[in-house]
């Protein structure tokens, strides 16, 4: 049945005068009584915002909060990680909130089998071993941390055996030599030689780093992934040769000589310059005096009381 304006105008107004008739002793009760009592909270939900804070003369004088307060001696740490260094294990104990102290062992051996480039047939050696006391510290217990330490033990270097194919020619300080051939006089033999590149000058080398993380988390967490950039003081690399075999001045193979008679002008030509070289080379290795470290570690923490 349609409905007129006037109609629904009236129905409209009647529902809300009903409305108002039930709505008006609370509303009076509302304005007479002040504000309303706040439901209870749910039981789960207590202490969901802690307690109130406390006023400014009886907060304790603490300059950090007691959550990160770590007992001295009482937490480890074991961990690894890949460097320049080689593959290495890290041990780190805490000292205080502030400081930790942490021994760092590096080992990596490598022999990548026979290279041959021109008629020199090379057998690279990698050996790679070393052992560090450092003191790691966080300022103001930040995540950022400054270390320092020692390099107790050394033994970096790359070595390698060099085997000279008969005849083969090659140039040192501008000059010219050929590997002798076992045919031109009784006993000889083609040009060997080895040579060791060091990385242990200073013995033991101090060390500054820096990074980011820390190896004992503050807290309660167990894992961390510390990082470290730095230095060691290693001194500038050493390089020692050795060699044995006969050479010769020119390619008729005329002129040749067993570099174990010192007193052939040959013998004596080729270890001069050879000499030479030498002093080129490590006046060129003294200019990098430090040897880099830069590692991404994965580390373990447990308490030990």
């Amino acid at each position: 049945m349609k409905r007129s304006p006037a109609f629904v105008t009236a129905f409209f107004f009647l529902a809300c005068a009903a409305f108002g008739q039930q709505a008006a002793p609370s509303l009076s009760n509302f304005l007479s009584s002040g504000p309303a009592p706040q439901p209870a909270a749910h039981p789960l939900m207590a202490g969901a915002y802690g307690p109130e804070p406390l006023a400014a003369d009886q907060r304790p004088n603490e300059p950090y909060p007691a959550k990160i307060y770590l007992a001295p001696w009482s937490r480890v740490s074991v961990g690894g990680d890949i460097s320049p260094l080689g593959i290495g294990i890290k041990c780190t104990i805490d000292i205080n909130t502030f400081m930790d102290a942490r021994a760092d062992f590096n080992v990596f051996r490598l022999n990548p089998g026979h290279f041959e480039v021109e008629g020199f047939n090379t057998y690279p050696h990698l050996q790679f071993t070393s052992l560090a006391a450092m003191y790691d510290v966080y300022p103001w217990n930040s995540v950022w941390r400054l270390s320092a330490g020692l390099m107790l033990f050394n033994n970096n270097q790359i070595s390698g055996a060099v085997d000279i194919a008969p005849g083969t020619q090659f140039t040192l300080d501008g000059q010219t030599f050929y590997s002798a051939n076992p045919g031109i006089a009784p006993g000889t033999t083609p040009l060997t030689g080895g040579g060791v590149l060091g990385f242990h000058r200073n013995n033991p080398a101090l060390i500054l780093t820096g990074g980011f993380g820390k190896f004992i988390p503050r807290g309660y967490r167990h894992w961390s992934f510390p990082t470290e950039f730095g230095v060691i003081f290693t001194g500038g690399p050493t390089i020692d040769v050795n060699k044995s075999g006969w050479v010769c001045t020119n390619k008729a193979e005329t002129q040749c000589a067993n570099l174990s008679d010192p007193s052939s002008p040959v013998t004596i030509q080729f270890n001069n310059a050879l000499n030479d070289s030498l002093s080129k080379w490590r006046r060129t290795l003294n200019d990098i005096p430090v040897y880099p470290v830069f590692a991404y570690s994965v580390v373990y923490s447990f308490n030990i009381r």
